[in-house]
């Protein structure tokens, strides 16, 4: 057995176990312990599992693991994470970058708020049923009527497992507006294979998708999602292309302990 210090944070009720990976100690290879650390009944409770390690460039490195324990892209409410977890180790104080799987990131931090920035967009798919954007992690996006009541585990699941999607997946969200700018967003996470309370990927993808189709005008969009409230900033500098992608909102420590796997 292998004792392990961890550290939980949410950001807007998307959760995450936090361990501070430096001396490489962890047992990565180990998908069945990642998993157990995530089981809400067996092992601590998280949408995912985060690694915080060096990194020759940057501040940090950022690795993710979905709650089933595979490697994962990018966690937008993650990557705003683990700038919390890092200021509290006093790695960083401010600002800081990071380098994670879909490459460098940048981000402030003032007291529980963190703004970071989100890969370029280059492309905005849409047909006549959806569109489809990657902020990061790929994101399929339909507006939809009562999002409240909506059946997003059926419907999202359906989605995820389409064949336009195989073999990897996608995460999908449910949006509906509450005026031109602010939108409210439900999210099947593929990973995490139900829906969450939040996913910063997601509500970036959505706040693109509503600016490309004409629907929100201007270049920063409010999102609200069951676990609170984000705000999604950028640049459209043509068609489809967007740049200074900026996702704020809060990242907070909610306890830590030490947990016993096999290791």
């Amino acid at each position: 057995m292998q004792k392990i210090t961890f550290y939980k944070y949410q950001g807007t009720g998307n959760d995450f176990v936090m361990i501070d990976n430096r001396a490489l100690f962890f047992p990565k290879e180990n998908q069945e312990a990642i998993a157990l650390l995530c089981d809400r009944r067996f092992g601590i409770g998280a949408d995912g599992l985060i690694l915080l390690e060096n990194d020759a460039i940057t501040d940090f490195r950022m690795v993710y693991y979905n709650s089933d324990g595979s490697e994962s892209t990018m966690c937008g409410n993650g990557g705003r994470c683990i700038v919390a977890f890092a200021k509290q180790l006093e790695i960083i104080k401010t600002q800081c970058t990071f380098m994670a799987v879909d490459g460098l990131h940048h981000a402030t931090i003032k007291e529980d708020e963190v703004a970071l920035q989100m890969i370029d967009v280059n492309e905005v798919r849409v047909n006549e049923h959806q569109i489809f954007v990657h902020t990061g992690s790929p994101h399929h996006i339909v507006e939809v009527n009562n999002l409240e009541s909506y059946k997003v585990f059926e419907e999202g699941k359906k989605i995820r497992y389409a064949a336009l999607y195989t073999p990897g997946g996608t995460n999908v969200n449910f949006v509906e507006a509450i005026d031109t700018n602010h939108y409210k967003v439900r999210t099947y996470e593929r990973g995490v294979e139900d829906e969450t309370f939040s996913c910063g990927t997601g509500a970036t993808a959505v706040a693109i998708a509503m600016h490309h189709l004409g629907k929100a005008t201007k270049e920063e969009i409010g999102i609200e999602v069951p676990g609170g409230s984000l705000t999604i900033s950028f640049s459209c500098v043509a068609p489809g292309i967007y740049e200074n992608v900026i996702l704020k909102g809060p990242a907070k420590k909610v306890f830590s302990g030490e947990i016993s796997i096999n290791s």
